[in-house]
């Protein structure tokens, strides 16, 4: 009786405590593949056996496919985690695309991957990860090419899903693959003029996710956004985007104080490798814990047992970070 009066009470203290621990990994999405100390430390301390590791990305000009940026590896870059090839396609990309060349990009990936994880002594595992924003007038395509790579490759082919492609399910179409990547950042442009974070707007989250519990494919891994970046806008309200800032590089005696994310610039200047002027604003947009911690009690309630991958590893992102 003891016994049960103890397991209630532990069952309790669980129950109340409302979070959930899940397995995490990380994102990497630089060109050059290398790892400083504090990458490493955590990478290693991360509980999901995999790193989602861009290779490079697929554009299309002059009616030409081409592979931009493709991956290459630093010695210092040595991990224990098994390497998920990754590769972003643009959307226009996929517009008008025939048969044949859908037969072509899906064994040029293929071959290309394969390459680069024997030419760099790459662990990779037996999936491919495909990350494009389709939309209502690429998905067929898109969808033929998700197939067909899986048919040349052999291997576990997965997609991102965007925010929209779950609300507008009836317009996007549903990919097939037995398992998405929930990207749950991007829920706007951060070159609009907003007070919104452009990163990460929770409420704007929650209501495009709504009826999430309804998508069809129930194998769901969600990405989480750990990054940030400074948004500069000039006299004319044109903005440009500066990676990596974060309040702290607010604090400046050149810059005079808007709001707590926000300054403007008082003197001419070279700041962050870029010539500012006097009268220009930087917006910083960062991620707090209580934001991820929100998106994923609401995600709780939507779908079970996912995994969290955060976007991305870098030292700038990931320290003083409890994952």
């Amino acid at each position: 009786m003891k016994a049960l009066k103890a397991l209630f009470v532990l069952l309790l203290i669980v129950s109340c405590s409302g979070k959930k621990n899940h397995p995490y990994t990380f994102y990497y999405w630089k060109t050059h593949l290398k790892l400083d100390q504090e990458e490493k430390r955590v990478l290693d301390k991360a509980s999901v056996p995999y790193i989602y590791t861009r290779f490079f990305d697929i554009d299309k000009a002059s009616g030409k496919f081409m592979p931009v940026a493709v991956v290459t590896k630093d010695n210092s870059f040595r991990t224990d985690k098994q390497i998920v090839p990754t590769v972003f396609i643009t959307n226009q990309s996929m517009y008008h695309i025939s048969a044949e060349e859908i037969r072509f990009l899906a064994k040029n990936i293929h071959d290309l991957i394969q390459k680069k994880a024997k030419e760099y002594d790459l662990k990779i595992n037996n999936e491919i990860q495909i990350d494009c924003d389709w939309t209502a007038g690429t998905r067929n395509d898109y969808f033929k090419f998700l197939k067909e790579l899986k048919r040349i490759s052999g291997k576990e082919i997965t997609c991102t899903l965007r925010l929209h492609q779950v609300k507008d399910k009836s317009q996007t179409g549903i990919p097939p693959v037995e398992k998405v990547y929930l990207m749950c950042y991007s829920t706007s442009s951060p070159l609009e003029n907003s007070n919104k974070n452009s990163i990460l707007d929770v409420t704007v989250l929650k209501s495009y996710l709504s009826k999430l519990e309804d998508y069809p494919v129930k194998k769901i891994e969600v990405a989480l956004p750990i990054y940030s970046w400074g948004i500069i806008t000039n006299h004319l309200e044109k903005h440009k985007l500066i990676n990596a800032l974060s309040r702290k590089d607010l604090e400046n005696p050149a810059f005079k104080k808007i709001s707590d994310h926000e300054v403007e610039i008082i003197k001419d200047g070279f700041y962050f490798g870029s010539f500012l002027n006097k009268g220009f604003r930087i917006k910083v947009e960062e991620i707090s814990d209580d934001q991820l911690q929100d998106v994923t009690r609401f995600l709780e309630k939507k779908i079970h047992d996912f995994n969290i991958i955060y976007y991305q590893l870098d030292s700038k992102f990931v320290s003083n970070r409890g994952f």
